[in-house]
C-alpha cells in the first residue's frame, strides 16, 4: 500500500467514526482506498445525501483535531466474533444488534490467518490496515458523492449506501485535484463529441455500446487509419482483411472460448448444423483478429525466408461488455482495432519487439504525449492451467525475453504479476493526458501458445519445421478508445492535420464569394477539409461561430485581400496571425498537414 493509499484508508476510518457518531445504528461493510480517494459502504435507514456532507465533514474535522492514535490490535477469532456479536465492530460502543457485515467478513478469513482490529478513539473496526500514525495526519479531505451499491457487488445481497471521499497530504494538492476534475468535466469526450458532432449513441435502435460515427468523427477515423497505414507500410507490414464472424472451431482452437467466453457475444446457430467432419454449425462474432490472422499464415507454406511476416488490419471486433461497464467511447461493444500480428523466429524477437516499441514512441511524439509508461504484465504460478496456458517453462522463457528487451531499450516500465494474457506476457501502454489523467491506450503481447494450437510452422534453415513466435500489437489501440482519449487530451482543439473542420473561408462581402470559392476548391483538390460561409451576419459573428465549432484555421478575404491575392489568417484559440499571400498560406497549410505538425510552429513567418 502506498503512502497516499494509507492516508486515504485512514481517512475512510475517520469518516466512518464521524458517521457512527451521527447515526450510531449505522452498519458498516468495507471501506477501502480507491484510485481517486476512498469509500465506505454503510447500511443506514437515513438516506445520506450531499446535504449531509457538511455535517459529516465537521465531525471528521473534530476527530482530526483530537489527533487520536490508530492502534493495531491482534485478536483471536473467538475474540473478534465476540466483539462482532456485541455490535462493537465498526462502532463507538456495544450495541443491541450484531455487526453483521463484519461477521460475514470474519467468516471469509481463512483459519490460521492473523486477525487485526484498529481503534481510533472509541471507534473499533475489523481491518487489516495499515494506517497513518494518528488521525491528525489526515489534514486535507472532502466527501464527494454517495451512491447505491450491493454488498459484495451481488444484487442478491442488501443494497448499501456507498459514501465517497478523497484525501491528500495537504490542501494545495487537494485543490489541484479538484481543479483537474473541473477541467476533466469540460473535456469529457461524451459532451464534446456531441457538441462537435463527432459520434452518437443510439441504444434503442443500434444498441448500447455501439457508436455511430458522424461525418466529422469519420474524418478523424480516416486520418488515424491513414497514419497507421503509412507507418506500417514503411515498417514492412502487409495488409489483410478478415470476416467479422467465424465458426466455433476457430475460437475453441485458439483457446478464446474457454478463457474469454464471458466477453464474447452468444453464438449464432446456423442451419448447417455439423458438417461431415463434425464441426459445429455455431458461429461467433470475432472478439479479436488474431485467430483469423493465424489462418492466413497457415494458408501457404512458410519458410524462414518469409519471416518476419507482419500482417496488419484495421479489423472490427465485438466484445460483450457488461452494460454497467459501458462508458462513451472508452468502453464499447464494437471496436475498430489497429491490429497486427508479427510472426517471427526466436532470434528475430528482440528486434521486432523493439521496433514495435519504437513505433509507439513515434506516435507519442506526433500526438504530443510527454508522459507514458509500459506496464509489463506477467503470469503467476497459481494461475497455470486456469487463467493461463499451462506451460510454465515457456512462460518463464518468454517473460525473460520481454524483460531483457525492455531493460536493454531503457524504456520506462513497471512489472505487474498475474495480469498477463492467457497465452503470454503483455505490455499495456499507459499514457497521461494534458491534464494528468491516466489511460491504457495500446498493447503489445507475446504469444508462444496459440500458433502451436493452429499447427503454424515454418521451414527453418536446417530443413525442419519450427513454430513461430507471434507478437500481437496495437499501437493505436482501438479507434474508439483512442479518439475518446484524444478528444479529452486536446479538449476538442485538434491539430490541423487531425481537425474535423480544418479550414473555413469567410468572404467579408458577397463581392469576395468567388474568391472564397476558388480557395476552397484549391484546398479540397488537395484533400483538405475546407468550406466557405457567407451570410447576412457581420464578419465577427461568423468568426465567433467558426471558433465555437473549433474550426482550426479561418481565412478571411476582404476587398484588400482580394486585390492583393492574399488572405487574413486566424487560428482557433490563437487569434489573428496576420495577412499572407494566398499561395503561401495554402502551401503552409498543406505542408503542416503533410508533416502532421502540432500547432507549435504551424506556419512559416
Amino acid at each position: 500500500m502506498t503512502d497516499l493509499e494509507r492516508l486515504r484508508h485512514s481517512a475512510a476510518h475517520v469518516m466512518a467514526t464521524a458517521i457512527a457518531k451521527l447515526w450510531p445504528e449505522a452498519q458498516f461493510a468495507a471501506g477501502p482506498p480507491v484510485a481517486e480517494g476512498f469509500y465506505y459502504d454503510v447500511e443506514l435507514t437515513h438516506r445520506v445525501s450531499p446535504t449531509d456532507f457538511e455535517r459529516i465533514e465537521a465531525e471528521m474535522k473534530a476527530i482530526v483535531k483530537a489527533n487520536q492514535p490508530f492502534e493495531r490490535k491482534v485478536v483471536s477469532r473467538a475474540e473478534a466474533l465476540a466483539l462482532a456479536e456485541k455490535g462493537r465492530l465498526a462502532a463507538l460502543a456495544e450495541r443491541a444488534t450484531p455487526s453483521r457485515y463484519k461477521l460475514d467478513i470474519l467468516a471469509s478469513i481463512p483459519e490460521g490467518a492473523t486477525i487485526t482490529l484498529y481503534q481510533n478513539g472509541d471507534f473499533l473496526d475489523l481491518c487489516a490496515g495499515p494506517h497513518v500514525m494518528r488521525t491528525g495526519n489526515v489534514k486535507a479531505f472532502k466527501l464527494t458523492a454517495v451512491a447505491s451499491a450491493y454488498y459484495k457487488g451481488d444484487e442478491k445481497n442488501p443494497q448499501l449506501q456507498r459514501i465517497y471521499g478523497t484525501a491528500f497530504p495537504n490542501k494545495t494538492e487537494m485543490e489541484a485535484h479538484f481543479t483537474m476534475l473541473e477541467e476533466a468535466k469540460k473535456r469529457d469526450h461524451r459532451r464534446l463529441g456531441a457538441e462537435m458532432g463527432l459520434f452518437t449513441m443510439d441504444p434503442d435502435y443500434t444498441g448500447p455500446g455501439l457508436p455511430l460515427w458522424l461525418p466529422k468523427g469519420g474524418a478523424i477515423l480516416e486520418e488515424l487509419e491513414k497514419l497507421a497505414k503509412e507507418t506500417e507500410f514503411a515498417a514492412g507490414y502487409v495488409r489483410v482483411k478478415t470476416p467479422h464472424i467465424a465458426r466455433e472451431k476457430m475460437f475453441t482452437t485458439s483457446g478464446h472460448l474457454p478463457y474469454y467466453a464471458e466477453s464474447m457475444f452468444p453464438p449464432m446457430e446456423i442451419r448447417e448444423a455439423e458438417d461431415a467432419a463434425g464441426v459445429s454449425g455455431r458461429y461467433y462474432l470475432k472478439a479479436m483478429n488474431c485467430p483469423h490472422h493465424h489462418r492466413i499464415f497457415a494458408a501457404e507454406p512458410r519458410s524462414y525466408r518469409d519471416l518476419p511476416l507482419r500482417l496488419a488490419e484495421y479489423g472490427c471486433c465485438y466484445r460483450y461488455e457488461q452494460s454497467g461497464e459501458l462508458f462513451g467511447l472508452m468502453r464499447v461493444r464494437a471496436m475498430n482495432m489497429n491490429d497486427a500480428h508479427i510472426y517471427c523466429a526466436p532470434e528475430q524477437f528482440a528486434a521486432e519487439f523493439n521496433a514495435v516499441n519504437a513505433m509507439y514512441l513515434k506516435y507519442f511524439k506526433i500526438f504530443g504525449f510527454t508522459k507514458y509508461r509500459m506496464r509489463f504484465s506477467t503470469s503467476a504460478p497459481e494461475g497455470m492451467g486456469k487463467k493461463y496456458v499451462d506451460e510454465p517453462e515457456l512462460w518463464k522463457q518468454t517473460e525473460d525475453m520481454v524483460r531483457a528487451v525492455l531493460q536493454a531499450s531503457g524504456i520506462d516500465y513497471v512489472e505487474v504479476p498475474n495480469e498477463a494474457a492467457f497465452y503470454g506476457p503483455k505490455i499495456d501502454v499507459q499514457v497521461w493526458s494534458a491534464i494528468g489523467r491516466e489511460f491504457t491506450l495500446a498493447t503489445n503481447q507475446v504469444d508462444f501458445a496459440v500458433p502451436k494450437r493452429f499447427g503454424l510452422v515454418y521451414r527453418d534453415r536446417d530443413n525442419t519445421d519450427k513454430i513461430p513466435l507471434c507478437i500481437h500489437r496495437a499501437p493505436l489501440g482501438t479507434h474508439e478508445r483512442f479518439i475518446g482519449f484524444l478528444i479529452e487530451h486536446f479538449a476538442g482543439n485538434f491539430p490541423l492535420w487531425l481537425a474535423p473542420d480544418q479550414v473555413r473561408v469567410l468572404p467579408v462581402t458577397d463581392a469576395q464569394i468567388d474568391s472564397a470559392k476558388g480557395i476552397v476548391a484549391e484546398l479540397r483538390a488537395a484533400q483538405v477539409r475546407a468550406e466557405w460561409e457567407f451570410s447576412n451576419d457581420k464578419l465577427q459573428g461568423r468568426i465567433q461561430r467558426a471558433e465555437a465549432a473549433r474550426v482550426h484555421t479561418i481565412l478571411v478575404v476582404g476587398a484588400r485581400e482580394q486585390e492583393a491575392d492574399a488572405v487574413a489568417l486566424r487560428i482557433h484559440g490563437k487569434g489573428p496571425q496576420g495577412v499572407k499571400p494566398r499561395a503561401q498560406a495554402i502551401a503552409d497549410l498543406l505542408q503542416a498537414i503533410r508533416e502532421r505538425r502540432s500547432d507549435e510552429g504551424q506556419f512559416s513567418a
